[in-house]
């Protein structure tokens, strides 16, 4: 089924903003895609998500408040200027003092500092009179927290500078082992679980914390921070069922982390891993479209009927979904891209074509800024892990675009050697071997894998698993491709 668009709607379409903080005003959820893995989440039995940058996971965390708070929920979003390790990192002492051992310190804090922000959205007007320990907890926070104005980082700051005062202080060795172990037990609070027990029975609490890459460094400290939070979330969630805390996790900073990645094994079913398929990103933009048209007093009926495939091909020319094939190669799946791609091709097109849909040559031309601007956001991306990797890409700047395994890793090494040089990498580049770093480059998303003689070139958003040892030759992904200079050719050696 084809769909004509009345040229107005060309001057008026928006397929939103890439971030789900600003879209959710802007029609997130008309817009949202309920996947399977967001449906996982609201039931409560996934309550760790994790994802790359732009693929979504905010937008879940905000489709969840709105929904939890309009099933009547208590509700607590901590934002990153709540918590943010960038402002915490400056007010305590280094993990090197004092042998600090941080880990425990932080989930200690966090449970503490949950807890309580919790019992305040409990212990509301009123709660005195409550039944079954609402009185026991209104009278704690009367008498501990009523007239206090921490916020919420100077309260998780004041319980690190307790924990902290005791493991770097003077403090006789009995003495110190006594007051460490009843603050990492909690005792302030600890009886007061039970009362908070009986109030859950009838009423339902969803904390969520979203991202914890503010100020991230990649240092003992920074892991400690996120790794004490993931420890403290699985010990909350197991108090009751009515009570939720979800975290959000960017998957560099898991892979980033060697004690929460031995943590998440353990319990690896509360893990929700997010990932789009092709299908799923049209539905994404599809969704746009209408919502777009509906909101500007258009006629939506025939968008209504029509299928997500024939929306796109409204919007954008090709034959067939050939625009969005040549789009959707230009991404790694995410959510974010696919908006920031479709909207840079829009604005290209107004001014010199009068209706839609938008010309190919617009969306060639937007391929120029989209590219630069998502290889300088992947190499930001993974600054911490691997500084210096836009210098790293550069270096294939002007080079085939396909390579065997045998020239590939010969210019690996030449990278890791020095003998071309880069600048910024000295912390991890000259300790890579030439397979190490084609493994970077294909984590990153600089380079997709043919996995057969006979089959197509794939990304690590697309396979999931893959002996790369195995893999024989490689392309640059289609996304760097403009911004590097480097042809579709698949022919061709390395020069």
């Amino acid at each position: 089924m084809s769909v004509t668009l009345s040229p107005k709607f060309f001057d008026v379409l928006d397929f939103g903003t890439p971030s789900a903080e600003r879209d959710i005003s802007r029609g997130l959820e008309e817009c949202f895609v309920e996947s399977a893995a967001y449906q996982r989440v609201r039931s409560g039995a996934k309550t760790i998500v994790m994802g790359n940058r732009g693929a979504g996971k905010s937008a879940i965390f905000k489709m969840l408040a709105k929904r939890e708070r309009a099933a009547g929920s208590h509700v607590i979003e901590l934002s990153p200027e709540d918590y943010s390790y960038e402002l915490l990192s400056s007010t305590m002492a280094a993990e090197n003092a004092g042998s600090w051992a941080k880990q425990g310190a932080y989930a200690a804090a966090w449970k503490y500092l949950i807890y309580i922000l919790i019992m305040k959205v409990l212990a509301k007007k009123g709660m005195r009179l409550a039944k079954g320990g609402g009185r026991e907890i209104h009278n704690y926070i009367r008498d501990n927290h009523a007239t206090s104005q921490l916020g919420t980082l100077s309260l998780l700051i004041s319980y690190l500078k307790r924990l902290e005062g005791i493991k770097i202080g003077p403090v006789a060795a009995g003495l110190k082992a006594h007051e460490l172990d009843r603050l990492y037990k909690l005792e302030e609070i600890h009886e007061l679980l039970p009362a908070l027990r009986k109030v859950l029975d009838g009423q339902r609490v969803v904390v969520l914390v979203d991202e914890l890459d503010r100020g991230w460094d990649s240092s003992e400290d920074a892991k400690a921070f996120v790794s004490g939070l993931f420890q403290a979330c699985v010990s909350i969630n197991e108090q009751h069922p009515n009570l939720r805390v979800y975290v959000s996790l960017r998957q560099e900073l898991y892979d980033d982390i060697p004690a929460l990645y031995e943590d998440a094994q353990k319990h690896r079913d509360l893990l929700e891993r997010i990932h789009w398929s092709e299908e799923s990103l049209l539905e994404l933009i599809g969704k746009r479209i209408r919502y777009s048209a509906r909101e500007k007093g258009f006629d939506v009926e025939a968008l209504e009927r029509a299928g997500d495939a024939a929306c796109w091909s409204a919007v954008f020319s090709g034959p067939g979904q050939g625009s969005f094939r040549y789009m959707i190669d230009r991404t790694l799946y995410r959510p974010r891209e696919i908006i920031q791609f479709c909207s840079e091709a829009l604005e290209q097109a107004r001014g010199r074509a009068g209706q839609l849909p938008v010309p190919h040559t617009a969306i060639e031309r937007a391929e120029y800024g989209y590219s630069e601007e998502r290889a300088k956001d992947i190499a930001a991306e993974y600054r911490f892990q691997y500084p210096g990797l836009l210098g790293v890409f550069e270096v294939f700047r002007g080079r085939p675009c396909t390579f065997s395994r045998q020239d590939l890793e010969l210019l690996c090494l030449e990278l890791a050697t020095g003998e071309i040089p880069t600048s910024g990498t000295e912390s991890w580049l000259p300790n890579c071997e030439p397979n190490e770093l084609i493994g970077i480059l294909w984590q990153t998303g600089l380079l997709s894998a043919q996995l057969n003689a006979d089959d197509a070139y794939f990304g690590k958003h697309q396979v999931q698993h893959l002996n790369l040892a195995a893999v024989q030759r490689f392309q640059i992904h289609p996304m760097f491709r403009t911004h590097l200079g480097i042809g579709d050719s698949v022919g061709g050696a390395l020069a």
